[in-house]
C-alpha cells in the first residue's frame, strides 16, 4: 500500500516541479536572405561533344522508342541504374531519375560520372564503343562503324 501512494504522490508532483523549472530560451536565429544558386554549366570536352553529335544531332528532345534511348546523349534505362550504383559505391548521396535524361546538364553529369568510373585512363575510342555498345562495346565489331562516325565528328570539330 506504501508503494502506490508513493508512486501517486510522485505522479502527483511531477506536473507541479515542471512549472518550476525554468528552461533557457534559445534565441531566434536572425533570417537570412534566400539568395538562388545557379547552377554550374558542365564544360563539354570534344569526345562528349562528338558524342552528343553522334547521337542525337544536339537534339535534347531525341528519343529512340525501340531502345528506350533519350536525350542528346541517347541514355538508356540501364545506364542510369549504373550511374546510380556507381554514385552509391562512392558514397554520394545524389541519385537520377529517369527523366534526368531529357536534361542536357544532367545527361552530361550522368556520362561524367560513367566515364570517370570506368574510363579515366581510357582511349576516346575505348569510350566510345562502349559508350555505345556496353562493357565490352570496345571489343565488339558493331561498334567499329559507330567509332568512325565519332572520330570523323571529332576531326570535323578540331577544323572548326
Amino acid at each position: 500500500m506504501r508503494k502506490s501512494i508513493f508512486l501517486t504522490g510522485v505522479i502527483l508532483w511531477v506536473p507541479f516541479l515542471t512549472a518550476y523549472i525554468t528552461h533557457p530560451t534559445k534565441a531566434e536565429p536572425t533570417p537570412q536572405p534566400i539568395i538562388p544558386i545557379q547552377p554550374t554549366p558542365i564544360k563539354t570536352d570534344s569526345l562528349v561533344t562528338a558524342l552528343i553529335q553522334v547521337e542525337s544531332r544536339g537534339n535534347d528532345s531525341a528519343y529512340c522508342k525501340s531502345e528506350e534511348a533519350v536525350g542528346c546523349l541517347q541514355i538508356r534505362p540501364i545506364m542510369v541504374r549504373e550511374v546510380n550504383r556507381i554514385l552509391k559505391i562512392q558514397g554520394k548521396e545524389n541519385r537520377f531519375k529517369l527523366k534526368d535524361r531529357w536534361d542536357r546538364e544532367k545527361s552530361l553529369e550522368m556520362f561524367y560520372v560513367w566515364k570517370g568510373f570506368h574510363h579515366s585512363n581510357s582511349t576516346n575510342e575505348q569510350i566510345a564503343r562502349n559508350w555505345n555498345g556496353g562493357p565490352k562495346g570496345h571489343q565488339r565489331k558493331s561498334t567499329i562503324k559507330y567509332w568512325a562516325k565519332v572520330e570523323q565528328q571529332l576531326n570535323q570539330d578540331g577544323k572548326n
